[in-house]
């Protein structure tokens, strides 16, 4: 029997599960942020802790691991992979990859090996794999770098949105009250003196205010969110572009906490597959239902030359072993 090990490792939380290549889940190990550009040190302990964990379940021994993947949030560039190849070498692993971890919530979305997924969570990102092979990466690097989105853009929507609201440049929202209850003050005017006074970062959870505001029917939460699932479909059109895919037929993986548990009146998922069907009238969009550490241990047996079927697939359930 060969075993395969993959890990997720994102901002807030690392998973590592080892599967059999039948697609038994045998054990799981967890840690915490595994994005090395926002604590080098710590997301190597999150990593260590979370593999060693799934390892010492497991009853293996790491020489037993046929193949590992580690598809890792930051994992950008090369300047990246320069910085996390050494600290996956100390896992003292035998066979090992790392890719961004948009590699591994498309596989896990999907069937195929091929397709586009979309991440809105903190962040966003997007990235594509055409059949033959090709791979694109559109956008993961901020705003600056002509990003918009995902909790920490929309929190910051929202906080000026009420600032524009309150001076009269832009229409009343019930952001107003609920903002200014969430971050403990009585009313704007005080929210405003405090943050002209003192910086203060902006929690990016500030974001499912958006969703709670626009199923109450309040215009400006809904133009933002339509705005959002405008953005994350221009950067689907553009990768399908890239890769030639106008024609094909494949499957648009919605991944990040924004897309699969806040967008619940589906806002931001009309306006992406508006902008996809425009692009690629083949392309079907899929929210994705599986923990992105399974894609992670698809990857890793496809990298060992295995044949994942769908049947295999659905038995690799990470909420087999999460309670």
């Amino acid at each position: 029997m060969k075993y395969y090990l993959g890990v997720d490792a994102g901002g807030s939380k690392t998973y590592a599960m080892i599967a059999s290549e039948q697609g038994q889940v045998i054990a799981v190990g967890r840690g915490g942020n595994g994005n090395h550009q926002k604590n080098c040190e710590q997301a190597e302990e999150s990593l260590q802790q979370a593999v060693s964990e799934a390892v010492m379940a497991s009853g293996l021994t790491k020489d037993q691991l046929e193949y590992s993947w580690f598809g890792m949030a930051g994992a950008d560039r090369e300047a990246d992979f320069r910085i996390l190849r050494p600290i996956i070498s100390r896992l003292s692993l035998p066979r090992t990859e790392i890719s961004c971890d948009t590699w591994n919530a498309l596989r896990s979305g999907t069937g195929e090996n091929y397709g586009v997924v979309l991440i809105c969570g903190s962040g966003v990102n997007c990235a594509g794999k055409n059949p033959m092979g090709v791979m694109h990466q559109c956008g993961g690097f901020g705003y600056r770098f002509g990003d918009f989105g995902g909790g920490y853009d929309l929190s910051m929507e929202v906080f000026r949105s009420v600032m524009r609201a309150h001076d009269g440049r832009a229409g009343k929202t019930v952001l107003a009250e609920r903002l200014t209850r969430r971050l403990g003050y009585s009313s704007v005017t005080e929210l405003r003196e405090e943050y002209l006074d003192h910086y203060r970062e902006l929690p990016a959870d500030i974001a499912e205010l958006l969703f709670q505001a626009a199923e109450d029917g309040d215009e400006v939460a809904t133009e933002l969110l339509i705005r959002q699932g405008e953005e994350l479909g221009l950067a689907a059109a553009a990768t399908i572009r890239q890769l030639a895919m106008e024609k094909d037929t494949f499957d648009v993986v919605l991944a990040g906490s924004l897309l699969t548990k806040g967008d619940r009146s589906g806002i931001i998922k009309r306006a992406i597959e508006q902008r996809v069907k425009q692009s690629a009238p083949n392309g079907t969009l899929k929210i994705l239902n599986r923990e992105p550490v399974v894609g992670s241990v698809v990857l890793a047996m496809e990298s060992s030359g295995m044949d994942v079927n769908h049947e295999i697939l659905d038995r690799l359930s990470l909420e087999q072993v999460i309670k």
